[in-house]
């Protein structure tokens, strides 16, 4: 597969022609006119942009743990992935990856391709979702909804590939989240979302969390916000919950990055069929595989707690915070846990608010609902789980 910049390459001005010096030289400042106008207007779109919420998540007071959710639902592409694909945009355009009328082309599930297109029409490029074609057809109107156009394919492993044979095709340049996400957010600070959860929690009884919990796509999230609680020293253990489906966990227990799975994520926006680039294992202290089942039970639960509709990424997510609660409460200790409301439920409801769907995906979410209710009434969890 070819790299980003390969990609860019192929379709990228070749070097000054001697001949035409004068036209070169215009080109080139309308060029850089155009850069600083689309970094500005990147930029000024998270000026404009007020932080999202910190969430509390009803406990008992006298277990002495407050758990939190970051509802990153809120920004105006409605996920978390509004942050990742900010970056994206700042990272290709300062590296002189994106150009003016050529097409950014991205492979996705959906959420990293709603946030892109919507920066794509910000700075007027066309932009093009490589997805698969299981996509929730509520993200498929979005993309089209901000000027994007979606390219489908069968088996999401060939996404990677597609999707650089467009760049190649086009002349426009693969934006690749998979590889980096990781590289392009500023994980030192500069309002990421770590350095905006210790800021939130500023005045909280236990400001300094005990767990982050985070769920992997590309990887890039978990490994933001592991570099700033290593780079800021703090004691905060950082916590990636996977799918079933994924090689995250997999290749996490083994040590082994070239670990592949057959099929791909129920869970749309998390888990992968390979170790992508941007993971970073060794940034991370624990890993829990959860089921897809109790990821739905886990959002049923959130609704039915705080009022809120919730995407499944985030119900794998709660689930790995609601068992860590568990132990905190069963080793008698206190402080704070915070996991992340990836994106809305309203974009999921003929899937994990659909009860057919699950039917037909062979899930029975009772037995992990009855584990969350065991919790939440006793402070024990069910042994069996």
């Amino acid at each position: 597969m070819s790299t980003p910049q390969q990609d860019q390459s192929a379709g990228a001005p070749q070097g000054p022609d001697p001949v035409a010096t004068l036209d070169v030289d215009h080109t080139d400042a309308a060029y850089r006119s155009w850069l600083k106008e689309a970094v500005r207007k990147v930029q000024a779109d998270a000026n404009r942009s007020a932080d999202t919420h910190l969430l509390r998540f009803p406990l008992p007071e006298e277990w002495g743990i407050d758990l939190y959710l970051k509802d990153e639902s809120t920004h105006i592409t409605g996920s978390l992935k509004h942050r990742l694909a900010r970056s994206l945009f700042l990272y290709g355009l300062c590296n002189g990856w994106i150009r003016p009328g050529r097409p950014v082309i991205e492979a996705s599930s959906g959420s990293t391709a709603v946030s892109e297109a919507y920066f794509a029409k910000l700075i007027g490029v066309p932009f093009i979702a490589v997805m698969p074609r299981t996509t929730s057809p509520e993200k498929i109107r979005l993309i089209e909804f901000h000027g994007g156009r979606c390219h489908f394919v069968d088996d999401s492993r060939t996404m990677y590939e597609e999707s650089a044979a467009l760049a190649v095709d086009t002349g426009g340049h693969y934006m690749d989240q998979f590889t980096y996400a990781e590289r392009a957010t500023d994980w030192r600070g500069n309002n990421n979302i770590a350095e905006s959860i210790y800021r939130q929690l500023e005045l909280e009884r236990y400001p300094e969390p005990t767990w982050i919990v985070a769920t992997a796509g590309t990887g890039g999230t978990s490994a933001t916000i592991a570099r700033y609680v290593h780079y800021m020293q703090h004691d905060t253990r950082i916590c990636v919950a996977d799918p079933e489906n994924s090689c995250f966990f997999e290749g996490w227990t083994t040590g082994d990055p070239d670990v592949t799975c057959d099929c791909g994520s129920r869970i749309e926006g998390i888990g992968r069929p390979r170790m992508e680039p941007s993971f970073v294992p060794g940034a991370i202290d624990r890993m829990m595989k959860v089921p897809d089942a109790a990821s739905v039970a886990a959002v049923r639960a959130l609704e039915g707690a705080i009022g809120r509709k919730a995407g499944g990424s985030t119900g794998t997510g709660l689930w790995s915070a609601l068992k860590i609660v568990a132990e905190m409460v069963a080793e008698g200790r206190t402080g704070s846990v915070v996991t992340l409301l990836c994106d809305p439920g309203d974009r999921y409801l003929d899937k994990y608010y659909s009860d057919q769907w699950l039917a037909h995906q062979g899930l029975d979410i009772a037995p992990y609902t009855r584990a969350i209710e065991t919790l939440l009434a006793t402070g024990v969890w069910p042994s069996a789980d």
